[in-house]
């Protein structure tokens, strides 16, 4: 699969994110920025994510998924350092 899928999936689930994605057809790493996460723990937030993949981690098509997640003001945090 290719990372620009995975971003669409993310997208159309959470049109709100922010996705910075890259990977090699299996294993990918991808940074989501979401008010979405707002009030969440960071495993809620993951599963937020693999929610909007379906059953593609299942099947094996993203064998696997490393990510951060933040909400817009941490991000702006992160950058502004």
């Amino acid at each position: 699969m290719e990372p620009e899928k995975i971003k669409q999936m993310i997208l159309a689930a959470l049109p709100d994110c922010e996705v910075l994605i890259n990977g090699d057809g299996r294993h990918f790493d991808a940074i989501i920025v979401s008010e979405a996460f707002k009030g969440k723990s960071m495993i809620e937030q993951h599963r937020v994510v693999y929610a909007t993949l379906g059953n593609k981690m299942q099947s094996e098509e993203v064998h696997a998924l490393s990510m951060k997640t933040y909400t817009p003001e941490q991000w702006a945090k992160i950058k502004s350092s």
